[in-house]
């Protein structure tokens, strides 16, 4: 909607971080000094998290939405890979077995020929690139547990912000032709609605990331696609046949494995015990 409002490439990302920043302007005020106080891990954390917030919402412009989500998805593997090198994780069988399913999953429903794409154009590597930043930036918030939620939501909006005014800066015209004021005239109404929308979905993908480690927060994100699949059934022509039923079911199953097996390993040690 933005992009048919005048808004394209980089300038709808750009548009709705401004306005969330704008609309969290009084908290940013108010919790400066708790914000300055995080220092630069912070800062890092908000150019990794936004940088991978910037990458994934340009790259639909540049690229197919599946083959977006396709190489985004792939954060859940580099999220394990990151936990097994900097937090000391085992690599388990539950999480062998859902990243198989939910990988799986992904190219039954998105790639009807049954294998992923390989990144070629720049809407692909922008979509891969997001989800190492994803990865690198759920490994950091992990970390930061002692930072405040709030402040971790703050700093991926401002990262955006400024990631996205860094590649419109450099890219020119590529990254999207300015908009008209009578463009930005019209579609304020419509941009503010975003900006409010996008809020509450910001911080519950952020607050997570404190307490669950990269590879899980992956796998639980996958659950995305099972939403974008059944809403796009049920608000459009889109079909939702076998084929989506069973991507659906594997991905569903994956995020049930990944919970679940942490439990019944531990059932399973204390009946051993006892």
């Amino acid at each position: 909607m933005l992009g048919e409002a005048g808004f394209q490439a980089a300038w709808s990302g750009f548009s709705i971080y401004a306005v969330s920043a704008l609309i969290m302007l009084p908290v940013i005020v108010m919790r400066a000094r708790s914000l300055c106080a995080g220092g630069l891990a912070l800062l890092i954390c908000g150019a990794l998290t936004g940088t991978a917030l910037s990458l994934y919402a340009t790259s639909i412009y540049f690229t197919d939405v599946i083959r977006v989500i396709l190489l985004f998805y792939l954060a859940p593997v580099w999220g394990t890979l990151l936990g097994l090198v900097f937090l000391g994780e085992r690599l388990t069988w539950f999480r062998v077995l859902a990243l198989i399913m939910g990988l799986g999953g992904l190219i039954v429903v998105l790639s009807p020929n049954g294998a992923f794409p390989r990144p070629q154009g720049i809407g692909d590597w922008m979509a891969l690139l997001s989800g190492i930043a994803w990865s690198l930036g759920s490994l950091q918030l992990y970390r930061l547990q002692r930072v405040a939620p709030i402040d971790q939501m703050i700093a991926f909006i401002l990262g955006g912000l400024i990631v996205t005014a860094l590649m419109l800066a450099l890219g020119g015209e590529i990254m999207g032709k300015t908009p008209e004021f009578s463009d930005i005239q019209a579609a304020w109404v419509l941009i503010l609605v975003i900006g409010i929308l996008t809020l509450p979905m910001f911080f519950l993908t952020i607050w997570p990331c404190a307490y669950l480690t990269p590879g899980r927060v992956g796998v639980l994100l996958m659950s995305e696609v099972v939403v974008a699949v059944i809403s796009a059934a049920v608000l459009t022509d889109e079909t939702f046949g076998l084929r989506e039923a069973l991507g659906t079911g594997l991905i569903v199953s994956a995020a049930l494995v990944e919970v679940a097996g942490p439990f019944f390993t531990r059932t399973s040690k204390t009946h051993k015990q006892s």
